[in-house]
């Protein structure tokens, strides 16, 4: 993350160039505030680091002279810090993000930073749970909360996050116009990406339970989801609320509420479902993301085969 010490140690050239190609990205792009963050706090480090390495702050000029051997010096200095492969990666990524733009608008030759070489990880499989885990561990959060209403709120969201694949953000970011739940809703999730999600039976009866019993009135433009004070449920209540159930049902501590939309997705891709289909319902921009649940099937044949043949 970088500090006001790096801020400083930028030239107000570089600080202004790097604040215009954030606005284009969020609004050209769309990007999210998440992602700007991130995109800020990576190149405004890798800035701070190469003007202290050339001596001092310096001007557009200098970063249209950075080498080879400065890439070297920076990804080494990053790892130094404890920065593990998979960071570094994407540090390296918003880097050259930054530089692609600037290259054009300034008109000089980027290759030393295009042409470096992100460090190789091996890419982490979702961990999605099993169908009988996934409904026990929803049975669960229905006993652990002493307010009815708070137990009939915890089982909708986590329902939506199971039944309709919604990122935490999303079914959090729902609101009272949102309720009766439709037949399909339309998400905006990252990037301002729209799309349609079909609402199952169960997810909506789950939600019209807790708008029965939820104590707080519902208002068009207030959050559907109440904490217990009336303002809005928080994502960490929900983790917290996940991570007693998950103790108790002695679940990995992979079983988070992100891994109930990635328990969607497997449980789809298993009962057949078309992946263009599981990646638009999932809202992912690259098919090459949804693909990855493709190889925790795999993974899971081979598993069952290893197992179960006799000559495994």
């Amino acid at each position: 993350m970088s500090t006001p010490q790096d801020t400083l140690a930028i030239s107000p050239a570089a600080r202004d160039a790097l604040q215009t190609w954030l606005d284009q990205q969020r609004a050209l792009k769309g990007a999210a505030e998440n992602t700007l963050t991130a995109y800020r706090g990576d190149v405004t480090e890798f800035l701070a680091f190469i003007s202290v390495h050339h001596g001092g702050t310096s001007g557009l000029g200098a970063l249209a002279k950075i080498t080879v051997s400065d890439m070297r010096s920076w990804m080494a200095q990053t790892r130094s810090a404890d920065v593990g492969p998979r960071s570094l990666a994407r540090k390296l990524s918003a880097v050259k993000a930054f530089y692609r733009w600037l290259a054009e608008r300034e008109g000089f030759e980027p290759t030393a930073v295009l042409a470096t070489r992100s460090p190789k990880f091996t890419k982490k499989l979702p961990r999605p749970l099993a169908v009988d885990a996934a409904r026990e561990l929803i049975s669960c959060v229905e006993t652990q909360a002493r307010d009815p209403w708070v137990a009939a709120r915890d089982v909708a969201v986590l329902t939506l996050l199971w039944g309709c694949g919604l990122r935490i953000s999303e079914a959090l970011g729902l609101c009272g116009a949102d309720a009766p739940l439709p037949d399909v809703l339309r998400i905006v999730g990252k990037g301002g990406k729209e799309r349609v999600v079909p609402v199952l039976p169960a997810a909506r009866d789950a939600v019209d339970a807790y708008l029965r019993v939820c104590p707080h009135p519902q208002q068009a433009k207030e959050p559907l989801f109440r904490g217990v004070r009336g303002g809005a449920l928080s994502a960490g209540a929900i983790q917290k609320v996940m991570a007693s159930a998950r103790m108790q049902l002695g679940l990995p501590a992979s079983a988070t509420p992100h891994a109930m939309r990635h328990s969607f997705a497997t449980h789809l891709l298993d009962a057949g479902g078309d992946l263009r289909a599981i990646q638009e319902l999932l809202g992912h921009a690259s098919l090459s993301t949804t693909q990855a649940y493709t190889a925790v099937d795999t993974l899971r044949l081979m598993e069952v085969y290893n197992r179960a043949h006799p000559r495994a």
